[in-house]
């Protein structure tokens, strides 16, 4: 009884731990389709994360950044394509952030992938 039980424990544990794995996305059209669906879900009222640290930080403005990213979702780099309406240190604040942002797929290993997004707060 106890060997079933902890095979069924591990069966359990297995298939959750495979249906959080990351989805492969190689075409650059779907790359930046999905990366800006999560960035529009980040920035959503209430509950989005961007969203939260904006109303954190008191962050006013619109911010256009090019993101790099890479391999596992990761953005890797962030640069100021325009601002409207901020100020330095709330720019700086984002970048940082969102250079902390992760994506919820992954890519070809050694491929980069860059977009632009236009965060409004």
């Amino acid at each position: 009884m106890k060997a079933l039980f902890l095979t069924l424990l591990f069966l359990v544990a297995g298939i959750s731990l495979k249906a959080q794995k990351p989805v492969l996305i190689e075409l650059k059209e779907a790359v930046i389709k999905q990366a800006e669906l999560e960035l529009e879900r980040a920035m959503a009222p209430p509950e989005g994360i961007l969203y939260k640290f904006g109303q954190k930080y008191h962050i006013t403005g619109e911010y256009t950044l090019q993101l790099t990213t890479r391999n596992k979702g990761e953005v890797v780099s962030v640069f100021v394509a325009d601002k409207k309406n901020g100020n330095i240190p709330s720019q700086n604040r984002l970048k940082d952030q969102v250079l902390d942002f992760k994506f919820s797929f992954k890519m070809p290993k050694n491929k980069d992938y860059k977009l632009s997004y236009t965060f409004k707060f």
